[in-house]
């Protein structure tokens, strides 16, 4: 996990001068270099004002040109129009790391982008590496360092490091987290990003040896495939959680297809968190949440879980709860059932959840949790209790902090109340037990830990692809194709049979009576289509017939469609109809692959037909695709969970539909000239008896949107 030698500046300078350090106590400037002091840095400080001076009894450079050896990081907090010529200096001095907190630059408009890339230029010019502008700074409260304006007092000294777009999301979690008892280990506020963004800042964070978990607020991401990668290699290592914002944005526009429509930006970023084993989270609440858990206890092992409660209704919420995030009540043994009823009174309820009574005794919450805990069918637990009233929530905890330090199975506590569990609260929190209010936030860390297993798992599969595909014939199709629309159905048909992917026959009949001699050679009953690469929804427009029986039914048939397309479309260009062969029935799916403008191919696949829109019954995942996100696309809509067999809805080939979805995959991360791509429907007929698909299309990406 190497990071860019760039970057340590950052992180471990020898050397800083703070340009704009201000003497005036309401300044920024002045918070700057107060947070720098205070902070207890080892390294060299040096304060540059044009006024000169003394600050914080330091000397105060008119100019960085002045600041002696050593330094090898800056931060340049002064008004916008100063920072071109101040970075300059900066370059001129050979200082090849600078954080710019300044704003007033591409946020603002246009005026302030042109600033900007002013700056970027006299970076580049210098080999200058810049973290902001616009920014909050740095913090590290290991090393330590403080290069920030926030309010004192900063964060406690933890293990969860934080990355974030907003600066204002800094000044907030770094109080909020002083208060919720965990602690920070690294800080990075990314402002603009016009330099330095979140992946190259990634390794860096993941480097120190005191930041357990990195927790990502991110507005977006820059280079997508670049941030799998890297997150893929940290979290072999680390887990990373993300709460991405922005999630209900108009997204990707839609290019006239189903799967162009449906691939929004949020299908995209959720497909590649999965790839790169980062956990998503709904809240900023709950990263941190998350975090907690994922710092301070061991890996579960499973997804079964065991409950203990002093009250009833907490114990069913909890159920509820980990019943939605896909946990489990745990089994309990034979042997753990009767253990407890050794050690608790008759009435307890030893059905997991474990009811202990309000009764209940610390020494019988230890007791009971160490015997859960054993359990070999318990993979982790969840501790729940309002104040006990024949005791108190500090002794409670005081009894089962020490059975907790010893398990390596985690265990998280619901301790539900404020003022009577205040003293619990604090010894979970000095002993790095993860704590919550309610059972939902408890369930939802514990998922968190699960989760972080099966992360591990998706990021060391390989994905599938296939030998036998020819991509010289897909390459000579597209290298023919002139048009600025999607292929004709014959090219796209050649294309999917290309990579190995079924497709039914078709023949394009110019006249009545050529589609009937082409039905009479298919054999009765066939269907007939609209052939017109303008025409992307043919049933929308009654371009579509089905089971037709003779040869007079063709014809007429014909006619039909020609007379439907005038009326509806009269300025469309029409190539004919296309006569298929009728199959036999199956379930229908849709297949389809587009590629993001942030993270490249990306493969779909859901409930075909003609309402795939409205029901909107679909999953994507990054192509090339794993098998594990085959399956999870297939268990996540109710198109694939059809495929097992429903009521009296026959089984479908589960195995040829993977297939396809590997092969679909594969042909849009092979070539990337192809924008949109999709089966639909993908006709799946009985298990054994594999797939074939009905309609298909591909879009091939104008000259001016390669470019």
């Amino acid at each position: 996990m190497n990071a860019d030698t760039t970057l340590q500046p950052f992180f471990n300078p020898t050397g800083i001068a703070i340009i704009g350090a201000s003497h005036e106590p309401n300044k920024l400037g002045y918070g700057l270099a107060r947070n720098l002091i205070q902070s207890g840095y080892q390294g060299q400080v040096h304060f540059v004002n044009i006024r000169g001076g003394n600050l914080l009894g330091k000397t105060v450079y008119k100019s960085v040109k002045d600041v002696p050896d050593p330094v090898d990081l800056a931060a340049i907090l002064i008004p916008p129009r100063f920072v071109p010529q101040a970075l300059k200096e900066c370059g001129q001095r050979g200082i090849k790391a600078v954080i710019i907190g300044t704003g007033g630059f591409r946020e603002t408009g246009a005026e302030g982008a042109k600033l900007e890339d002013e700056v970027i230029h006299i970076a580049k010019e210098y080999g200058i590496r810049l973290l902001g502008p616009n920014c909050i700074g740095i913090l590290d409260t290991h090393l330590p360092l403080d290069i920030t304006f926030l309010p004192p007092p900063g964060p406690t000294p933890g293990d969860v490091a934080f990355l974030s777009h907003s600066g204002a999301i800094c000044a907030a979690v770094t109080d909020w987290a002083r208060g919720q008892g965990f602690g920070i280990s690294r800080l990075v506020s990314l402002g603009n990003q016009a330099d330095i963004n979140e992946t190259d800042m990634l390794k860096p964070v993941a480097q120190d040896p005191y930041t357990n978990v990195l927790a990502l607020y991110l507005e977006g991401i820059r280079d997508g495939r670049r941030f799998v990668n890297t997150a893929q290699d940290i979290i072999q290592e680390k887990p990373i959680i993300a709460f991405k914002v922005g999630r209900f944005s108009s997204g990707q526009k839609a290019i006239a297809s189903h799967t162009g429509a449906l691939a929004g930006e949020e299908h995209a970023f959720n497909a590649a968190f999965f790839r790169a084993g980062v956990l998503r989270a709904n809240t900023s609440e709950e990263m941190f949440d998350w975090a907690r858990a994922l710092a301070w206890c061991p890996p579960a092992k499973g997804r079964n879980v065991a409950v203990l409660t002093n009250a009833g209704g907490p114990g069913v919420a909890a159920a509820d709860a980990l019943e939605m995030l896909d946990l489990h009540l745990a089994k309990l043994h034979p042997d753990t059932i009767e253990k407890m009823k050794q050690i608790l009174p008759p009435a307890a309820s030893l059905n997991n959840p474990i009811d202990l009574l309000a009764s209940a005794s610390p020494m019988q919450f230890a007791e009971s949790l160490q015997i859960a805990l054993e359990d070999p069918g318990v993979d982790s637990a969840m501790v729940i209790f309002p104040a006990p009233p024949m005791s108190t929530a500090g002794a409670v905890a005081k009894a089962i902090i020490p059975v907790i330090q010893v398990s390596n199975k985690p265990v998280v506590i619901a301790v539900m109340g404020e003022r009577m569990i205040q003293e619990a609260v604090e010894l979970f929190r000095a002993a790095h037990v993860p704590e919550y209010r309610f059972p939902e936030r408890a369930a939802a860390a514990l998922a968190a830990l699960s989760n972080r297993k099966e992360s591990l798992e998706i990021v060391k599969a390989k994905p599938i692809t296939f030998s036998d595909v020819n991509k010289q014939k897909v390459e000579d199709i597209i290298t023919r194709w002139n048009g600025t629309d999607f292929l004709p159905q014959e090219m796209s048909s050649a294309i999917l049979s290309a990579y190995g992917i079924p497709t039914l026959p078709l023949t394009l009949a110019k006249t009545a009576d050529e589609a009937a001699s082409i039905a009479l050679k298919l054999g009765f009953p066939v269907a007939l289509k609209v052939a017109s690469d303008k025409i992307p929804h043919k049933s929308d427009i009654g371009g579509v017939l089905l089971n037709l029986p003779d040869a007079k039914s063709v014809q007429d048939g014909f006619g039909t469609i020609i007379q439907r397309v005038r009326e509806k479309l009269p300025n469309v260009e029409v190539d004919g109809v296309y006569v298929q062969p009728m199959v036999s029935s199956g379930q229908e799916v849709i297949v389809g692959g587009i590629q993001d403008p942030q993270f490249d191919g990306l493969v779909m696949f859901g409930s075909g037909g003609v309402e795939v829109e409205g029901i909107k019954d679909v999953a994507f995942a990054l192509a090339p695709i794993t098998q594990i996100e085959a399956e999870r696309m297939i268990k996540n809509t109710w198109a694939g969970k059809k495929l097992a067999g429903f009521r009296n809805l026959p089984s479908g080939d589960k195995n040829a539909v993977l297939k396809t979805i590997y092969r679909v995959a594969q042909l849009i991360a092979d070539f990337p000239q192809i924008s949109d791509i999709e089966i639909n429907p993908l006709r799946v007929f009985s298990p054994g008896e594999g797939v074939i698909t009905i309609d298909s299309r591909v879009r091939i990406k104008k000259s001016s949107e390669a470019a």
